[in-house]
């Protein structure tokens, strides 16, 4: 067996490994957090829980800007650099900097936007998440870089669960909301707590951390040099809001629905390509670093993989959302089905977008990353603002935001074509047989499914005599 097939199978392993771990500890995560959710829903007053909703709704906005999406950067020095240590401690200390800052401004929002005592007092409590996550965050990344993912899926599933645990407490005792979110802070600093001792293979220290310096100047100097990815990470947290707020302003509260509905499906579909994403990205360095040969060779494997993914997800919708959506939310969103449909077009080309972006920035090619990505957001809203002129329709939004990660894809095969990372060819037979296959299943289904569908009738006319 040769170096390069022992290293293939090396990498085989560890992604197979992380993206398993992956998807199964978020699958447990979603359901247990989906029955934390639901139990505090019918056990505090609507008032209650809404506010704790806004509170949390905050908080999550924060935070999405509060790690300045060093993320990638951060597995990039970890993997080059020689002094482990140094590079870790620092950047540590500049997260957790960085998170007291947006504490505050966490706090601030909150007080502009709302008046309730309640919303502003939760989002003291609730905010000190803000640090909580900046702290993790810096330990999650360095399980990407080792490729031990599996350690912060398990203890962020352990954390679920104390969650379900305090939830099911309430079904016998009452807890006001303000005491529930000090006890959910005080699960998160246990969980923090876990991830330094068990979770960041040895390589934190919390002695280290607090003896790190780190003045403003260097920091300063690292969010420059780095900018792309903040912006980067910014517009990956307005990209998929904005269409929420626009279906909100220009279109009625059912399309809301709709839209929320169909996007919670696409949410639950996209994440296993993030996951296997983000486990390939360290290996894509590794590999890179090495020889592009074989940087190239492991994105071609990947690419067919998140293509095929693609194209299972959307025609699985286009097949079954008819069926699948009135059976998991009521009849009342019969209308959901061809908006879900048409909004799921955009898996044709979301999981290869995602991992041809980790190869540019493997490249060091951020930058183009950033202008890419303004780039689909513009159009993404210019194209609703038009659309809107023509047609009050969700239909718009939908088509506007296939369209806007239509032309990111396009752009980075530009970008990988003049790379010599793919070739012309190899564009051109992506583009042609994903449009064969989604074609033909659409003429297959057109054909079919009224045969299904009169069959389907028929039989609920003999249950019913």
């Amino acid at each position: 067996m040769n170096i390069f097939t022992q290293i293939k199978l090396k990498f085989g392993t560890a992604l197979f490994k992380n993206s398993a771990w992956g998807i199964v500890a978020n699958v447990l995560q979603n359901i247990l957090l989906s029955v934390f959710f639901i139990v505090l829903a019918r056990q505090y007053s609507t008032e209650d829980f809404a506010q704790y909703i806004i509170a949390n709704t905050v908080y999550s906005f924060i935070v999405g800007f509060s790690t300045l999406g060093l993320g990638h950067w951060f597995i990039r020095e970890l993997i080059n650099t020689d002094d482990k240590p140094a590079l870790i401690d620092k950047f540590f200390k500049m997260q957790l900097y960085v998170g007291v800052i947006f504490y505050v401004l966490n706090i601030l929002m909150a007080n502009m936007l709302y008046e309730s005592p309640l919303v502003r007092s939760l989002s003291v409590i609730i905010g000190i998440n803000v640090i909580f996550d900046n702290l993790i965050y810096v330990i999650k990344y360095i399980n990407i870089a080792n490729e031990q993912q599996r350690k912060s899926f398990t203890l962020l599933t352990i954390e679920a669960s104390l969650k379900c645990i305090v939830a099911g407490s309430l079904l016998f005792y009452p807890i006001p909301i303000l005491y529930l979110s000090v006890i959910l802070i005080a699960l998160r600093l246990i969980t923090l707590n876990m991830f330094v001792r068990f979770g960041s293979s040895n390589l934190v220290s919390l002695q280290k951390i607090i003896k790190a310096r780190v003045n403003w100047k260097e920091i300063r100097g690292i969010i420059v040099s780095n900018w792309s990815f903040i912006i980067i990470g910014s517009i990956s947290v307005i990209y998929w809001r904005i269409g929420s707020i626009l279906v909100s302003k220009k279109l009625t509260l059912e399309d809301v629905a709709h839209y929320e509905v169909s996007f919670k499906l696409l949410s639950m579909a996209y994440i296993l390509p993030v996951i296997v994403s983000s486990s390939i990205y360290p290996i894509l360095l590794k590999a890179y670093k090495e020889d592009l040969d074989k940087m190239k060779s492991i994105y071609h494997k990947a690419f067919i993989a998140f293509a095929l993914y693609g194209l299972l997800a959307y025609t699985f919708i286009y097949a079954y959302a008819d069926w699948l959506i009135p059976l998991l939310f009521g009849e009342k969103y019969l209308a959901t089905p061809q908006f879900c449909k048409e909004m799921f077009l955009v898996m044709l080309v979301f999981p290869t977008v995602f991992l041809q972006a980790n190869v540019l920035i493997t490249l060091k090619l951020e930058k183009l990353d950033m202008v890419c990505n303004a780039a689909s957001l513009v159009l993404n809203v210019l194209l609703c603002l038009i659309g809107f002129q023509f047609e009050q329709s969700l239909t718009v939004v939908n088509i506007a935001i296939f369209i806007s990660f239509f032309a990111f894809h396009l752009i980075q095969d530009v970008v990988l074509v003049r790379k010599k990372i793919v070739s012309f060819r190899q564009v051109f037979l992506f583009y042609l047989i994903s449009a064969l296959i989604v074609l033909n299943f659409h003429y297959l289904c057109n054909k079919w499914n009224p045969f299904f569908y009169k069959r389907k009738t028929i039989n609920s006319s003999l249950l019913n005599q």
